[in-house]
């Protein structure tokens, strides 16, 4: 005989099956630096300083009609010292949020925040420093001015286009921002490793050859931030510790590795250039102001 209650009991949902209470997506994502990111910009802070020092001293113990590289070159690292502060003590530091978006086929559309840190110090430093840099190489291949010039606004406008990728929030203006700069910087490469090479040659084969070396460690150094840049900010496809520690790696190389290479072997060569002029000896007495003399003829 069949009983109605057990049968009933066999077809009633159990009431331990448990049922979803959370939507996916609505816990905030934080992407932060820990100790170890903080510990890296400390780090390179106190390289960037002592750097710096050393530039100074070295500029001191040569003429000032020969300290051209050496005051370009100590502004490159004393310019990152005060960056790397600001983004060890926190100030150099903003937050983008990011919308991701999923969609469902047979449910409602869901969506992941992010907040990821963006270290805006870092470009601030970059929109100085990088142009000085160009000054040192273009100065040593002896490039024109109107050479120089273009390279200059080229790197401003790949920083600055770097930085509004870094904000903003939805995916396709990113990389669009983003290939804006990668052709900044094509235009960067061209005046450098093309113009550049090409008028270091027509001086002695030391120069030139020294150009070449240290313009291509130079690309080689430079090349590595746009690719950081879009694992890191771009797809956050590393911690920002990652970035961090890639961006201080690249920044130790390409201002302190680069300063103390060039200054070492250029003022090894013995036909180091010299600048007189207003460099060296300021305005001459055609043009001066004279304060207290009355006009003639007053």
């Amino acid at each position: 005989m069949i009983d109605p209650v057990a049968e009933l009991k066999k077809h009633t949902p159990s009431a331990s099956i448990p049922m979803p209470t959370v939507v996916p997506g609505s816990t905030p994502i934080y992407q932060e630096a820990s100790a170890t990111g903080h510990r890296a910009l400390w780090a390179v802070f106190v390289i960037m300083l002592l750097s710096s020092l050393a530039f100074y001293v070295m500029a001191f113990r040569v003429p000032v009609q020969k300290r051209m590289f050496h005051i370009l070159t100590a502004f490159i690292t004393t310019f990152a010292t005060l960056s790397y502060y600001a983004m060890a003590v926190g100030d150099g530091v903003g937050t983008n949020k990011i919308m991701i978006k999923h969609t469902q086929k047979h449910f409602p559309d869901t969506y992941d925040t992010i907040y990821r840190e963006v270290y805006w110090a870092r470009y601030v430093d970059w929109s100085v420093t990088t142009p000085l840099l160009l000054l040192d190489l273009a100065l040593l291949a002896g490039l024109n001015g109107a050479s120089i010039l273009v390279a200059v606004v080229a790197d401003v406008i790949m920083i600055l286009t770097g930085l509004f990728a870094a904000f903003t929030v939805d995916e396709s203006p990113k990389w669009g921002w983003y290939a804006m700069a990668c052709l900044a910087y094509l235009v960067v490469i061209y005046q450098v490793a093309l113009n550049g090479r090409q008028t270091a040659k027509a001086k002695d084969n030391k120069t030139a050859a020294f150009f070449a070396a240290i313009g291509g460690f130079t690309l080689i150094l430079w090349t590595m931030y746009p690719i950081i840049w879009g694992i890191a900010d771009g797809s956050r496809n590393i911690s920002v510790d990652g970035e961090i520690i890639a961006y201080a790696v690249l920044d130790v190389m390409a201002k302190c590795v680069f300063g103390f290479w060039l200054l070492f072997t250029h003022d090894n060569f013995a036909s180091s250039s010299s600048i007189d002029g207003f460099w060296a000896n300021g305005l001459g007495k055609e043009g001066t102001l004279r304060i207290g003399d009355d006009d003639e003829g007053a």
